[in-house]
């Protein structure tokens, strides 16, 4: 469980491959979630002039310190950290390089890594999704003829280093792999879980306002790369691209800000370019390490 949000175990997290089939699937899957959140503990906070506060629980109640909800938190992030280092460890033995792509819903991650991978074709690309449903988005990477699998979290809202492992035995990238992780559609959670990635790519869109980087400030600080997408539509939407720079490096000074349109293709050369770099930097860090075992 995430203490930060309070979201579903990982156990539940399904790791899926596409199959070639059509899509009309008939199989009487009715995916109808009623989120009603009514807990029926009693609480009722009746925040008048006086401050009232009635409350109304069963005796198995128990209300914990504040500091045990830090602590669980501590655990779960050090637990995850420690899955992460070997994640890392796996990843660079195989020379592959992995981005942890995250974003809000609907800035486009999926469109650009699609792009990606039909103009690097030169490059051994393989995609690993993260959704809470549906395999709709490895479904569209697979018609590019990547290899990708899907992790479904169900109602987890971000992934987690055992997810990645897991995964990993699923789609298996060969040595040398430019591997993408698209992040479940979240600014939150996603900034406090490494995966082991290189670095977290951190994709927004103009219509999601100039202000995004201090409204979410730690997303913005684990940044390697921000991407601001969709600049084929400033002419429609109030969204000022010097002011949104200066938000971001108000939070993260040496993060490098990538103005682009994945439609219209402006700015994706500087992407491959920033991509040629960090695989780059990656090998010679990892030649520098078995020089230093040698």
């Amino acid at each position: 469980m995430c203490a930060t949000c309070g979201c579903g175990n990982d156990a539940t997290a399904m790791i899926s491959v596409p199959r070639d089939h059509d899509h009309d699937h008939g199989d009487g899957h009715d995916h109808d979630h009623d989120h009603d959140h009514d807990h029926g503990d009693g609480h009722r906070h009746d925040h008048g002039d006086g401050h009232g506060h009635h409350h109304d629980h069963g005796a198995d109640h128990v209300h914990l310190p504040v500091t045990e909800t830090i602590t669980l938190e501590q655990k779960i992030l050090a637990k995850n950290d420690l899955l992460a280092r070997h994640n890392r460890e796996w990843l660079e033995q195989r020379n592959i390089v992995a981005f942890n792509m995250t974003s809000s819903p609907g800035a486009g991650k999926t469109t650009l890594l699609e792009r990606t991978i039909r103009e690097l074709g030169d490059v051994p690309i393989a995609v690993i999704e993260g959704d809470q449903e549906t395999l709709l988005d490895a479904e569209r990477i697979k018609a590019t003829g990547c290899a990708v699998v899907q992790i479904n979290t169900g109602a987890g809202c971000h992934l987690d280093a055992d997810m990645l492992r897991r995964a990993f035995d699923a789609l298996a990238p060969a040595p040398g792999t430019l591997l993408f992780i698209e992040n479940v559609g979240n600014l939150v959670c996603p900034a406090l879980f490494d995966l082991g990635e290189r670095s977290k790519v951190v994709v927004i869109s103009v219509t999601e306002g100039t202000d995004k980087p201090l409204k979410y400030p730690h997303m913005f600080a684990a940044a390697g790369l921000v991407i601001v997408n969709k600049t084929d539509l400033l002419p429609y939407v109030d969204f000022d691209i010097d002011k949104c720079r200066e938000y971001v490096r108000s939070i993260n000074p040496g993060v490098e800000m990538l103005p682009m349109s994945v439609t219209t293709g402006d700015g994706m050369a500087r992407w491959y370019e920033w991509l040629a770099k960090e695989r780059g930097a990656a090998a010679s860090a990892s030649l520098d390490h078995v020089v230093e075992r040698a």
